[in-house]
This record gives structure tokens, C-alpha cells and sequence, in this order.
């Protein structure tokens, strides 16, 4: 008889386990499903320049090239931005995907820049489009050193403000919240690809 209780709670506690399971394969599928692209770019400032206000390069103040020329010169070029994305889970899909986490990598001109990590939580619900705001802060002279002219010109693209277009992608490895606790992606997956500038 005791044999036989056991063994009933082994069979409820496998099933239970397998609807945790089956739950937890579709919040992670619906990750997958998620659409990301770029909304858009604000407040971008270079070596603390606002480039909100500026339509090209021939737009730059005096003050502004003395600013950029000084960073310049001191061999730095910081580039900050706010970098929204749209998450849109399909309306088809039954299920909320959470995100609780997402490190990251920003290429630029599929050249690898810097690291950080989302440490927000983003539900998004089907059909919903959700902003995600990312900041980024790097220093473009560490990837660009070489033509002081490029810097500028990303920064402007990337800012909108006209010159040639520049590919900008995000390399993200999520953490889901899923009914057995988080679950990270064992492998960073390319989840927003897009064309700025131009």
C-alpha cells in the first residue's frame, strides 16, 4: 500500500512537472516569436554635444566643434545614447513572454562595441507593442580610432542626422521568468538588425 501511494505521487509529480515544463517551453517559444527592431535613437550626445538638434555636420556651433576637437585631441570621442526598441509579440500567440534580463552586445558597421545588461523586466503581451529603452554609453575612439572623420560621421548617422547609412545590430542573451524560476539563453541570439543614417 505505501509502495503504491509513492508511486502515485511519483506519477502526479512527473505530470505536474510536464505542465511546468510544456508551460515553460512556451514562454521561452514565445521569446523566440517576440519581433524586435529599432524605434528610434534620443538624446545622443557626443563628448557631451546634443545631437538632437542637429541636422548634419555643417550644423555643428563653434562651440560644438571645440568641444569634439578638445575630446579629440585628448584622444577620447564618448558617445552616449538612448536606444528604444520595439518588442512585438504576435497577436496569434497565446501566451505573455517576461523577460527579466537581457545582456547585450551593440555592433556598429558590424563592428563589436561594448557590453552592458537590461536589468529590467519587460512583459510582452500578444499583440502589444512594448518600448524597450536601452542606454549606451561608449567611447567611439576605442573602436574608431583611426579617422577622427568616421567618429563623427557614425555619431551623426546613428543620431539621425544625415551621412551614410550605418548598420547597427544587437547581440542579446535573455533570462526568461518561467514557472521552474529565470532561464537564460545559453547563447546570445541576434535580435534587432537595422539600417540608421542616410
Amino acid at each position: 500500500m505505501r509502495n503504491r501511494a509513492r508511486l502515485a505521487s511519483l506519477v502526479l509529480l512527473g505530470a505536474l512537472g510536464g505542465i511546468a515544463g510544456c508551460a515553460t517551453l512556451q514562454q521561452i517559444a514565445a521569446l523566440r516569436q517576440v519581433d524586435f527592431a529599432i524605434d528610434r535613437v534620443a538624446n545622443a550626445r557626443l563628448a557631451g554635444v546634443s545631437l538632437d538638434r542637429v541636422r548634419d555636420a555643417q550644423s555643428l556651433g563653434a562651440l560644438d566643434i571645440a568641444r569634439i576637437g578638445a575630446a579629440l585631441a585628448a584622444g577620447r570621442m564618448p558617445f552616449a545614447i538612448e536606444l528604444h526598441l520595439t518588442g512585438l509579440n504576435p497577436a496569434a500567440n497565446n501566451v505573455a513572454a517576461r523577460l527579466v534580463q537581457m545582456d547585450w552586445t551593440l555592433l556598429l558597421d558590424e563592428r563589436e562595441t561594448i557590453s552592458g545588461s537590461l536589468d529590467r523586466e519587460f512583459v510582452f503581451e500578444p499583440g502589444v507593442a512594448t518600448d524597450v529603452p536601452i542606454d549606451v554609453q561608449l567611447d567611439l575612439a576605442d573602436f574608431f580610432a583611426n579617422n577622427a572623420q568616421d567618429m563623427i560621421d557614425l555619431a551623426l548617422a546613428v543620431a539621425g542626422a544625415g551621412g551614410e547609412p550605418k548598420r547597427i545590430a544587437l547581440l542579446a542573451t535573455p533570462t526568461v521568468q518561467t514557472s521552474l524560476g529565470p532561464i537564460r539563453y545559453p547563447q546570445p541570439i541576434r535580435i534587432v538588425s537595422g539600417t540608421l543614417g542616410g
